[in-house]
């Protein structure tokens, strides 16, 4: 009979260790559908601005108009049933700057989850967000005494409009996309940070979204602010529990980095499989400015995420970094989109893909370089890696450069686990799944090195997991 080592025990507690749910009575519950009446309710639960609730309801129009995306990923889209979704739930929270304060059902998921500790030990300030609100915020004295902002996105719109507002849909417009539409109508929670001039924050700011309730969409809307010089470095954590119902998440991020500004936007998402992650993603560069997206996926039914740089100024530079796994019954169409729209600009994307089991990953690219510039570069890296034979990957990269006064290349593998490699590694006492797990670290570990540490560690362990039911 088999032993189970220390480390395969602490594996098998950890398998579970997002998937749970608690009943929470909620006293704000728009229903379920998406009219101008579930806009109605959710700007007076949150007392907002005129402007704010015709901007929402402007945006229930363009995601009415818009159709679904018809590229080959959408065929999973049409599972996605708009008018069963509930698109705000609120147990009435307003976001606790002590642990203490925070409701017990909504701490305990955060505690099981790691999220007290981590702020203690390495964090400058976090944001928990429950559902649609957030149930805890807080940045540590040392980071607001710098002038720096740290709050959810409805206390940015209400107590700072005025930084807010000059950037607030600007980056990515309603009508981008059908799901950039949808949650500009109904968006709730997410970070809102400014950081001055000059003020480079030491330690990484961190928001954590969880989704507790079924049959749910969660539509945080993040805008970042780094002004002249700054610097900053923030992290995102993504969980939610198993359900058999679909849950959908749709974010919109954005991102300005002003002159010789510098952010670091990481992700590591481990969403249960029942979740439709679309999410919109961009960043704006000023002149010798860098927006930097560090990307993990894992879990959910289906990821169609493209962190973007739009690189406007002279010497400014855009980089993309993304991991993806795809298991059984997953599809991951991730990548990144690169526009260069200023002389001496500079872009890299590195993509790293695992397919396991009938899992599919998908690399989407776009680079576009117009022929007016001189001295813009990019470099764009896509491997794949195939666990079994029935596994799927596709690589799409359009690079679109005009004029001769650039440089560009681009360089695509696909490799399968090679059963040499396995074999001698099981000769050596690892069992099947601990050589793949090793062979599939080995391939994403020069990108696991970009993460921080404590990031880094739990990447391995998610990857570890996943490969645990890949064999046989």
């Amino acid at each position: 009979m088999k032993t189970e080592t220390d480390t395969e025990k602490s594996i098998e507690i950890d398998r579970e260790k997002a998937n749970f749910h608690y009943d929470v009575d909620y006293k704000h519950d728009a229903g379920r559908g998406l009219t101008e009446d579930t806009i109605d309710y959710i700007s007076n639960i949150k007392k907002e601005d005129i402007w704010v609730r015709d901007f929402r309801k402007k945006a229930l129009k363009v995601f009415n108009r818009k159709e679904m995306p018809t590229h080959w990923a959408s065929q999973d889209l049409d599972s996605i049933k708009f008018d069963e979704i509930r698109y705000y739930l609120s147990a009435g929270q307003a976001p606790k700057r002590s642990w203490d304060d925070v409701p017990d059902e909504m701490k305990e998921t955060f505690e099981r989850l790691g999220i007290p500790e981590k702020e203690r030990n390495f964090l400058a300030g976090v944001e928990a967000q429950f559902d649609s609100e957030a149930a805890y915020s807080n940045v540590k004295d040392a980071v607001s005494e710098q002038g720096v902002i740290f709050v959810n996105s409805s206390e940015g719109l209400a107590e700072h409009a005025d930084i807010f507002r000059k950037w607030f849909g600007k980056v990515i417009p309603t009508g981008d996309n059908k799901f950039s539409a949808l949650n500009s109508a109904v968006f709730s929670g997410g970070s809102f940070i400014y950081v001055p001039p000059g003020v480079k924050v030491k330690h990484p700011l961190q928001a954590y979204f969880r989704i507790n309730a079924e049959q749910f969409g969660q539509f945080e809307r993040t805008l970042i602010i780094v002004d002249e010089g700054a610097e900053l470095t923030y992290m995102e954590g993504c969980t939610a529990p198993k359900f058999e119902t679909s849950t959908l998440h749709s974010a919109v991020v954005e991102l300005v980095a002003m002159k010789d500004a510098k952010i670091q936007y990481i992700t590591v998402q481990n969403w249960s499989a029942n979740v439709f992650n679309l999410v919109t993603k961009r960043g704006m560069a000023h002149e010798g400015a860098e927006v930097r997206w560090i990307d993990c996926n894992i879990g959910s039914r289906l990821t169609m995420k493209y962190p973007g740089v739009v690189m406007k100024g002279e010497g400014a530079r855009g980089e993309v970094i993304s991991i993806a796994l795809a298991n059984d019954g997953q599809h991951q169409d991730t990548g990144a989109k690169m526009i260069h729209a200023a002389n001496n600009t500079s872009s890299n994307v590195v993509s790293k893909s695992i397919s396991v089991g009938e899992g599919r990953s998908t690399y989407r690219g776009h680079v576009h370089i117009p022929k007016h510039l001189k001295g813009c570069k990019n470099n764009t890296e896509c491997d794949a890696l195939l666990i079994n034979p029935r596994s799927k990957t596709d690589t799409y990269p359009a690079i679109t450069v005009r004029g001769n006064q650039h440089a560009t290349q681009h360089e695509a593998s696909v490799s399968q686990v090679s059963e040499e490699q396995i074999f001698y590694m099981k000769q050596r006492g690892l069992s099947e799944a601990e050589a793949m797990s090793l062979s599939v670290n080995g391939f994403v570990n020069d990108l696991v090195r970009e993460f921080p540490m404590e990031y880094s560690v739990e990447l391995k362990r998610l990857i570890d997991l996943e490969m645990e039911g890949s064999v046989g």
